[in-house]
């Protein structure tokens, strides 16, 4: 199943945006730019990324065909056939941001999706990842192979580890003085159905850690994209020598 947009995080800072319109519809893009740092400028500046705020469906069409005639990416508010790009629903954990986004088919959706997710975040996310961006050196040395030092964070950050981000009190120091060796496994996974949505918790957990991920013919493509894009795939049969990290076998049931 392809995806009918890639999600992109775009620095803002200073960069100019052209933002048309008036109203309720305008007013939150405006505040939603100047909070990301975005320089707002007219239609007939130079820019990349255009906002188009317009009530009348007429004068907003012509506004997305003027802009995209220039090259320049449309988002047309409350028109998502004519949008080049679409603005997400945005849970803010600063460095953190998890983006909510339904292609523009439904603002209501992701906003209400947003606002789950925000119940589930601890407001001390961001200072989790700034510790371990600060952490950085320090773990390239406790873990100079790059193989290895993915496996432990994975591990410290997973459900229950030490680095826990839903957990109480993330500690990146006392990860660092205490962690363990990251040694191999391997987690067999029968498959109940093709539909991805049947997997358990655990089981999408597990595709989602996986270093490598060892699979049937018949297994859909739907399960495997489960797994991270950087997961190895490996088909049944094939011969392997003892890894380290998390190796999950898929086999659909009979």
């Amino acid at each position: 199943m392809s995806l009918h947009s890639l999600p992109l995080f775009i620095r803002m800072a200073g960069r100019p945006v052209i933002l048309l319109g008036a109203g309720e519809a305008a007013d939150a893009k405006r505040r939603l730019l100047e909070r990301a740092g975005a320089a707002i400028v007219g239609e007939d500046a130079a820019a990349a990324l255009a906002i188009v705020a317009i009530d009348d469906e007429g004068e907003a069409l012509a506004a997305v065909a003027r802009l995209k005639a220039r090259g320049v990416l449309v988002n047309a508010v409350d028109r998502p056939d004519h949008c080049d790009f679409t603005v997400p629903a945005i849970v803010d954990r600063s460095p953190v941001l998890v983006a909510v986004g339904t292609g523009g088919v439904s603002a209501g959706l992701a906003a209400a999706l947003r606002q789950r997710i925000e119940g589930m975040l601890p407001a001390a996310l961001g200072a989790l990842a700034t510790a371990l961006s600060d952490a950085r050196g320090a773990m390239r040395t406790r873990y100079p192979d790059g193989a290895a030092r993915r496996r432990a964070i994975g591990a410290a950050l997973s459900a229950g580890g030490v680095l826990d981000p839903l957990g109480p009190a993330p500690d990146v120091a006392a990860w660092l003085a205490d962690g363990g060796t990251v040694t191999g496994s391997v987690r067999r996974i029968m498959l109940r159905s093709g539909d991805p949505d049947d997997l358990t918790l655990g089981e999408a957990r597990a595709l989602a850690q996986a270093d490598r991920v060892v699979h049937a013919a018949d297994v859909p493509a739907a399960i495997l994209d489960r797994a991270r894009a950087d997961a190895v795939r490996i088909a049944a049969g094939t011969p392997l020598a003892a890894m380290e990290g998390l190796t999950v076998a898929l086999e659909m049931a009979a």
